[in-house]
């Protein structure tokens, strides 16, 4: 690599090749023409003005002004004082795994377009001062920056408007697991309209989400859970008509989820759990057809839940757990058949559990533990096939789990029932499996072998043996009672007794 950034120097090569090519023109035609291809390379660089780095190789060439940039940003960034000379064509000789280059339409210039770094690539990622360069403004290129476990102790601010604001080709943004990355979300970022990604997961970042970002109309994934993020879900995020994806989970939000969600129609995973929302779910949100996880748990919402959302026939995953609903379990569930985990755990539901779950044939995870659900517990949840995990704990249910004892044993501890009110099994079928898991912690149901009245016993402790003697009945105004062996034990020691007072009395 070949730098040429004086003028000067420039001026001074051409004449000294111009006075080369005159000397060959004289002895070898090839040689002159070979010298004049270099002269015109050379006009053309003092016309342009500019300042290149040549690759001896041929592969390209690279602006001096952005790859000065790159350098500068990279050295705010590692703690590798001699990642410069290390890498001097990062975009072709001496690549670097996190620094992606593309060559420019219909030139041989290339452009920086993606620095990434982590643990992925280099580890520890990033110097304990690390910080975003203001000279990132050289690289006017790029694409994607993406910095994951990089500031974890200097404090970083993402308030630089001059620099976001001027990033305008920027497409994906991932600052991502930075402890001291800190500060609001500044409105600046509002014109990187380009942006289709937009992670800021898990660094430090307070105060409210701006309204601005509902300017990111190309936005396809906004994820900004695990940050410390307080006021409203913005109304202006329903402008946002390409997401795919919306997270801001674990974040400290309020108030009512807004309406205008429902207009992010292209939406498949939309999660707001772990916050401090309130109100009812919005009849909106039904309208999120192609809406594959749900998840609004751990949050202080309140029941029913809108019928409308028995239109989300793609989902997979509904998680509405941790939420103070006070609803009964919403009768559409059973027609949403891709469902495969369902979770109201400690929503404060009450009534039955509907035999009709069973419809749910792609289930794999149940849980209904923590409510006021009365009633039997469904046999019929047994049949379904892909079930690996039923947790009924802590309810009011009653009766006898009919469950067969292979179901017992193939969920073993992923089947808990505890902690309810009448629930009982069959001890002879729970100890009969080699897995029954918490299974064995309800108490045993009376056995349907041990007769109910003194009678069905009797019949059947003699019901192989001949009869010895007629019995009868005693009658009575609470019940009717019957000879058992012991009663016969005793007229048959009496009775011998009895026939001797007899003729005692007789004789006197």
């Amino acid at each position: 690599m070949v730098w040429i950034s004086d003028r000067s120097l420039l001026h001074s090569l051409q004449e000294t090749t111009t006075i080369v090519v005159l000397d060959c023109l004289l002895y070898d035609m090839g040689c002159a023409f070979l010298k004049f291809v270099v002269v015109l390379i050379l006009q053309v660089v003092l016309i342009f003005g500019g300042g290149f780095c040549y690759d001896d190789g041929g592969n390209g060439e690279m602006e001096e002004e952005e790859l000065s940039g790159l350098f500068e940003v990279m050295g705010s960034l590692l703690d590798d004082p001699s990642w410069a000379q290390m890498h001097p064509s990062p975009c072709t000789d001496t690549p670097w795994p996190g620094v992606e280059c593309e060559l420019a339409e219909d030139t041989s210039v290339f452009h920086v377009t993606k620095i990434h770094v982590g643990t992925d690539v280099i580890s520890p990622p990033c110097k304990d001062s690390a910080g975003i360069s203001d000279s990132i403004l050289k690289l006017p290129y790029l694409k994607t920056l993406s910095l994951m476990n990089c500031f974890t102790t200097s404090p970083v601010s993402l308030a630089i408007p001059k620099v976001l604001g001027a990033l305008s080709f920027l497409e994906h943004l991932a600052l991502e697991s930075n402890p001291s990355l800190s500060g609001p979300i500044p409105f600046a970022m509002s014109n990187l309209v380009n942006l289709k990604t937009l992670c800021l997961s898990q660094n430090n970042l307070t105060g409210e989400i701006p309204g601005e970002i509902g300017a990111l109309v190309n936005l396809q994934q906004l994820d900004l859970s695990h940050n410390n993020l307080t006021g409203p879900v913005p109304g202006e995020i329903g402008s946002l008509e390409n997401l795919g994806i919306l997270d801001v989970s674990w974040n400290s939000l309020q108030g009512l989820i807004p309406s205008s969600i429902g207009d992010l129609k292209f939406l498949k995973k939309l999660d707001l759990s772990s916050n401090k929302l309130q109100g009812r779910l919005p009849d909106e949100v039904g309208k999120l057809k192609r809406l594959v996880l749900l998840d609004f748990s751990h949050n202080s919402l309140t029941g029913p839940i809108p019928e409308t959302l028995s239109g989300l026939q793609q989902l997979q995953y509904l998680v509405m757990e941790s939420n103070p609903l006070n609803s009964t379990i919403p009768s559409f569930i059973p027609s949403m058949s891709e469902l495969s985990v369902l979770t109201f755990s400690r929503c404060g539901l009450t009534g039955p559990i509907s035999s009709r779950l069973s419809n749910l044939k792609n289930l794999t995870a149940l849980s209904l533990e923590g409510n006021h659900l009365s009633g039997s517990v469904p046999p019929e949840l047994a049949t379904l096939p892909r079930l690996n995990a039923l947790n009924l704990s802590s309810n009011h249910l009653a009766g006898e789990i009919l469950f067969p004892g292979d179901f017992i044993s193939r969920l073993g501890n992923r089947l808990d029932v505890r902690e309810n009110d009448n629930l009982c099994s069959r001890q002879q079928s729970a100890m009969s499996n080699p897995n029954p898991g918490r299974f064995l912690q309800l108490p045993p149901c009376p056995s349907a072998e041990i007769p109910t009245t003194l009678a069905d016993k009797n019949k059947n402790k003699n019901k192989n043996k001949p009869a010895t003697l007629c019995r009868g009945n005693k009658s009575s105004s609470s019940s009717a009672h019957t000879f058992d062996d012991d009663d016969e034990k005793k007229i048959i020691i009496l009775f011998p007794v009895a026939a001797m007072i007899g003729l005692f009395l007789f004789v006197l």
